[in-house]
């Protein structure tokens, strides 16, 4: 891919960079299609995520920034509008400068998860959905999961007060939906969701007793350090369905494409151009 000054830029913002998977699946189609764009990792820590977004949309040849862990929720205070997405998941992982200037922050973890989950044969309308780990993209999957049908959710997080708010931001918009906190059992759950760092490195601990997940049921991951975590094989092992972390991502990128206003395209083709590294 030849960097020019006309190249435009996708910053993709997070702590640390080396899991990213994004530059190795939007990089290839942009080249393929002769984009003159590229996404490009900046390793910023939480401390400084306020000064980097100020000075990040500074430059005119910056289209957007890709928001990804630690920062997607700590993102929204330096945003001007945000979707109604965010504002259920209460977490951002897109930003862009509208016309007049502002930066504008939307959602597409969610949908890139439940989209994956159905083109795999997955019945979400009527499931009961365990979700484990209510930050960023475990919120964004929750509030998809009730845009979709699904018949209860059961959300729990090491850090209480988080699912305690994400049940009432759900609550709020999709008063249908049977909402549990605190128990991280997946017993009796359709799908079940690991959305925490668990299983990011070698030797972390399961996110939940693996044992206690029916073997019908379906098993969904976020972490994409690695295609097949300890968690995803022992819940294979059991004889559930399952979805890699990269899934999410491969659903979700004709969504941010067309928020950040570059041509589009389908996931089958952004895997078979993609280059992934693990």
């Amino acid at each position: 891919m030849l960097i020019d000054g006309s190249t435009e830029l996708i910053a993709h913002i997070g702590y640390p960079t080396h899991a990213f998977k994004a530059p190795m699946i939007y990089n290839p189609y942009f080249e393929s299609e002769r984009i003159n764009a590229v996404v490009v990792p900046m390793a910023c820590k939480p401390d400084d995520l306020a000064d980097v977004v100020r000075s990040i949309f500074r430059l005119d040849n910056v289209r957007g920034a890709l928001i990804t862990m630690p920062h997607k929720v700590s993102v929204l205070a330096h945003l001007d509008e945000v979707t109604p997405a965010v504002e259920v998941a209460g977490a951002c992982n897109a930003v862009k400068r509208s016309r007049g200037g502002k930066l504008v922050g939307d959602m597409f973890d969610g949908e890139g998860f439940v989209r994956g989950m159905q083109r795999k044969g997955m019945q979400v309308e009527g499931a009961r959905a365990l979700v484990v780990g209510c930050g960023g993209v475990g919120s964004a999957i929750a509030a998809s999961l009730a845009a979709a049908g699904v018949r209860s959710i059961a959300l729990h997080d090491v850090q209480g007060a988080s699912a305690d708010l994400l049940a009432r931001r759900i609550s709020q918009h999709f008063p249908r939906v049977d909402l549990r906190v605190g128990s991280n059992d997946p017993s009796g759950m359709d799908l079940v969701v690991n959305a925490t760092p668990l299983g990011m490195n070698a030797g972390d601990a399961m996110p939940m007793d693996v044992a206690r997940i029916s073997p019908q049921a379906w098993v969904g991951e976020v972490v994409m350090k690695t295609e097949m975590t300890a968690f995803l094989a022992a819940a294979q092992a059991r004889g559930c369905r399952v979805q890699i972390g990269t899934d999410m991502l491969f659903e979700m990128i004709p969504a941010y494409l067309e928020f950040f206003g570059f041509p589009t395209t389908s996931p089958d083709n952004l895997r078979s151009l993609a280059r992934l590294q693990y």
